[in-house]
């Protein structure tokens, strides 16, 4: 099979773009002005970097820097299929600061054309979807915590070994058990916990189990359960709750409780 496709998305206010290629086409030298963050979801390619000659085959992580020069072509018969995010440089460029913030010390680009990490890998599927439903959602929170986790396998940083700040952490789990239902970013809470957003994602996850991101949907889920079952009818309950719509909050409920919010709504508490 051969052939070369294209998909191309501009997510408006993010400074974000997606593209999703399928090609078996070998790209000249080239060069990029934005950070790229890719996953080759399958075939094999070979690519110059800014580090010499790389091989990805599928599963593996992609990363390009702003100007530097790059090519690409298949390994083998048919089409490769990669997934990318491109980013604005100054966006980048403040999770840098971010981490230079906490004490690290880090290059000012990703160390790493390509890397083998399936933990890695799950972090760029998970934010790939989340930048994909940005203008459906507007989950901001999910992409920025996601982003911040996903750069720390990217950067080569040396990072000072400390204790986990808890306490700073606990002002911004309770900012969201406050206001579940309020819009929340993670420079919010980070201000609240007068934390970086780098350190805030550590801190609250080792606090709390949770991501901030993970633990304002559970805030949320509890908080329309309670509406629910006070008579509030499902799509009132979903907004007042801060979801997007309905079908949102189902999903997260019965992902979380295993029935349906009707079947709550009919039944009670089962």
């Amino acid at each position: 099979m051969t052939g070369h496709a294209f998909k191309i998305q501009r997510i408006p206010g993010l400074g974000v773009e997606i593209v999703e290629a399928d090609s078996d086409r070998t790209f000249a030298r080239h060069m990029h002005e934005h950070f790229g963050i890719g996953l080759l979801v399958r075939g094999a390619q070979r690519s110059a970097s800014g580090r010499g000659q790389v091989e990805a085959t599928a599963g593996d992580l992609i990363s390009v820097n702003p100007a530097e020069v790059h090519d690409g072509a298949p390994i083998g018969d048919g089409t490769r299929r990669w997934q990318m995010l491109y980013f604005d440089p100054p966006l980048i460029a403040q999770a840098l600061k971010d981490m230079a913030n906490d004490g690290g010390v880090c290059a000012q680009e990703f160390a790493y054309p390509v890397l083998q990490s399936p933990h890695a890998a799950q972090l760029f599927r998970t934010l790939y979807q989340a930048v994909a439903k940005a203008e459906e959602f507007g989950d901001h929170l999910k992409i920025e915590e996601t982003l911040a986790l996903l750069l720390e396998h990217l950067l080569d940083c040396s990072m000072p070994v400390s204790s986990l700040p808890e306490v700073a952490a606990n002002r911004a789990k309770a900012l969201i058990d406050d206001n579940p239902q309020s819009s929340m970013s993670l420079a919010l809470l980070a201000r609240e916990a007068d934390l970086s957003r780098f350190q805030l994602v550590r801190a609250f996850t080792h606090l709390t189990g949770l991501t901030p991101h993970a633990y304002l949907l559970q805030r949320r889920i509890h908080r329309t359960r309670q509406l629910i079952a006070a008579g509030m009818p499902l799509v009132d309950a979903s907004l007042a709750s801060g979801f997007a719509d309905q079908s949102h909050m189902t999903r997260c409920f019965v992902r979380s409780f295993g029935f349906s919010p009707g079947m709550y709504a009919r039944k009670g508490h089962p």
